[in-house]
């Protein structure tokens, strides 16, 4: 496989993964079962649910003349034990939670599927344990907020005010709470230690964030890129500021107050949650129970949490803050929106605006290598929703999703959205937008700086001069209904355009990314649509002087012919061949480094680092291989060699440059084994 696709399979791997809110882009082919076990599934599942829940909710599909239906328990059962058997049966899922709360109290706490598949333990709505990835991010900012309250934090404050160790200065300006809060701090992406499996592995909080720090690539407050790093660093204020050990203070005030007994942020789980938990799977026919993720930037994605746990949760935040927040300061986390791409969803202070129509929503999503989950708040109803998947099955992005359009159209008349016609200036303004884009969110010194290049989005136009974004088998089509904003043709969503002073475009965004994330043109020397055909270019004529170098030799000896070159220019000829197996013997290094990493996200550790150490220091190779087809260009342009020598010699040293410039904004000529 080659370099280009392995890495891609390192980049869904990362956006699979844990602790991250933009599920929208985890999308797989569905796997092909080898037994019957999917079907078994299927139909346990389905026989599980009682036929009178069947039936009312084939009652309940009929629609009163408004087309908006009560949200009350008999209802919203009714409607989630007909959806939820079959979207997880269909969706390759083992098991899954639904949590409604509103007016104050729980609704619904409904169960499906398996908490085990080996043991067929059936999902409890109340007690079943699930990880909620970067939904756990939620407390982490609650209790930041917490001590704004008590005025111990200044949202606005330098964050080394509060550091036992320093954030080095970049761009002339301190990060504050405030931008870490928003995702605005400026870090790049990092992933060492992100994930574990062995307890023994597993950093404190003050080590991992003072060992891990990542390179700042924006000045703070002027780019949403979206951190795990920056909530774990607010975790780990909280732990300094508070006087007790992170864990401590979430259990003694969040959990303790509003009653959530099955609840932690510990790790590994203990013991008293084992018989609660929920095993994790990749895909129900594959059926084999993951093991339990270890996230060492904890205070960012190491919840573990049963439906009705959350209930007291959503309940205090549609409550303003409840016993755990002062009304003001919950209305404060919740409305304070940092807006860089109006008018599009944005982020408050932790949560982020999951608006649909004129219905006002926001909450957070969060995704692991096994659980994926969601919540949402509608605090003008006074409804909360929590939705937690134990798998990462084809339907884990799709199930929830539709649940949150259906469910809000379901009951809000205001979620309903009308489309409107394109505008006239589609065409001239899509022309401004089409072209190659890459993430905000992503490496840009270590080998993750792939992530940024490999990863980059191209956007198109059809001939209707609607914008067109690739996504697996059925991209994004978006057509513009406002000046730069552009609707989605077949969902609620929108995407936009901020544009410099020159009339350039700065950045694209669109829902639901928006809050924390951007698309920005790349400079013309990492653009995928100059570099990927020199690629190209560059790997054919070094595979091809390779290719015939044997295919020459073996013509030579069946006529029996010499070998014309003698002396330097014979040395050099297999000089320079040797120099392009070496650029070949790298690239092959780092192959497979990334087919190790993206295969175990829990080789992300230092036990790593002699691999990588030694693919990072074979960069010598590149070197060599220039020198000695730069010294053989040179023997062939001033000997008497034919006019194709002297071609293909010049060839050769370009095409190692363009492998060279390739590494470097790869970052696969980096030494840094901080990734």
């Amino acid at each position: 496989m080659s370099l280009v696709k392995k890495t891609r399979c390192a980049v869904a791997a990362l956006a699979a993964f844990a602790i991250l809110p933009a599920s929208v882009f985890a999308q797989s082919e569905p796997p092909v079962p080898e037994t019957g076990m999917e079907t078994d599934l299927v139909e346990e599942v389905v026989d599980a649910v009682p036929t009178e829940a069947v039936e009312a909710a084939i009652v309940a599909t009929d629609a009163p003349d408004d087309g908006v239906r009560a949200l009350t328990k008999t209802d919203v059962d009714a409607w989630l034990d007909g959806y939820f058997p079959y979207a997880i049966s269909t969706g390759d899922i083992v098991g899954a939670v639904v949590t409604v709360v509103k007016d104050g109290e729980l609704l619904t706490s409904r169960g499906y599927g398996y908490a085990d598949l080996e043991s067929r333990k059936p999902v409890d709505g109340d007690t079943t344990m699930f990880r909620a990835g970067s939904t756990s991010k939620l407390f982490t900012w609650t209790a930041v907020m917490q001590l704004v309250e008590e005025g111990k934090v200044d949202l606005d404050e330098d964050i080394n005010t509060y550091l036992d160790f320093k954030i080095p200065d970049a761009f002339g300006e301190p990060i504050t709470v405030r931008h870490l809060m928003t995702h605005t701090a400026g870090f790049a992406e990092t992933l060492k230690y992100l994930i574990l499996k062995d307890p023994e592995q597993m950093p404190s909080l003050g080590d991992y964030v003072k060992n891990n720090v990542p390179e700042r690539i924006f000045a703070p407050g002027t780019t949403p890129a979206y951190s795990n790093y920056a909530t774990t660093l607010a975790g780990y204020i909280v732990q300094l500021v508070s006087g007790k050990e992170f864990d401590d203070y979430i259990d003694q005030r969040i959990f303790e107050p509003l009653g959530m007994k099955n609840a932690t942020f510990r790790q590994p789980l203990p013991d008293r949650f084992e018989n609660d938990m929920s095993s994790g799977y990749k895909t129900a026919a594959d059926g084999k129970a993951g093991y339990y993720e270890l996230i060492a930037p904890a205070p960012a994605g190491s919840l573990a949490i049963s439906g009705a746990s959350m209930a007291p949760f959503m309940i205090a935040h549609l409550n303003d803050g409840g016993v755990i927040l002062k009304p003001e300061t919950a209305r404060r986390m919740h409305a304070t929106y940092d807006q860089h791409t109006p008018p599009l969803n944005a982020m408050a202070l932790g949560f982020y605006q999951q608006n649909i129509g004129d219905l006002r929503s926001f909450g957070h999503a969060g995704d692991l290598i096994f659980f994926h989950t969601d919540l949402f708040l509608f605090p003008d109803k006074d409804v909360g929703v929590f939705v937690s998947i134990n798998s990462s099955g084809e339907g884990a992005r799709p199930i929830r999703a539709k649940l949150w359009d259906e469910f809000a159209n379901r009951y809000f008349p205001e979620a309903a959205v009308e489309y409107e016609e394109r505008l006239d200036t589609a065409k001239e303004h899509g022309a401004l937008v089409v072209g190659p884009y890459e993430s905000s969110r992503s490496g840009v010194s270590t080998f993750l700086a792939l992530t940024r290049f490999l990863g980059q989005t191209k956007i198109a136009m059809n001939e209707d001069g609607d914008l067109v974004i690739p996504f697996g088998a059925s991209p994004f089509v978006w057509r513009e209904v406002e000046p730069f904003v552009w609707r989605k043709i077949d969902g609620p969503e929108r995407l936009a355009v901020k544009l410099s002073d020159d009339g350039t475009v700065e950045h694209v965004t669109f829902e639901p990314i928006s809050p924390f994330m951007v698309l920005t043109p790349p400079p013309w020397y990492r653009s995928s649509a100059l570099l990927t055909p020199l690629l190209g270019v560059a790997f054919g004529a070094l595979a091809l002087t390779l290719l015939f170098w044997p295919v020459r030799a073996i013509v030579r000896w069946r006529y029996k012919s010499s070998f014309a070159l003698t002396g330097r220019e014979a040395w050099s000829y297999r000089l320079v061949r040797l120099g392009i197996i070496g650029v070949f013997a790298w690239l092959t290094g780092w192959v497979l480094v990334i087919m190790t990493l993206s295969s175990d996200l829990t080789k992300f550790t230092s036990a790593f680092d002699g691999q990588m150490r030694m693919t990072q220091f074979a960069q010598i190779l590149l070197y060599v291989a220039l020198a000695v087809s730069v010294w053989n260009a040179f023997l062939v342009w001033t000997g008497k060699q034919s006019w194709f020598a002297k071609l293909w010699s010049a060839v050769l040293p370009l095409a190692v440059v363009i492998v060279i410039w390739f590494a470097s904004i790869g970052g696969l000529l980096s030494l840094s084994s901080n990734y």
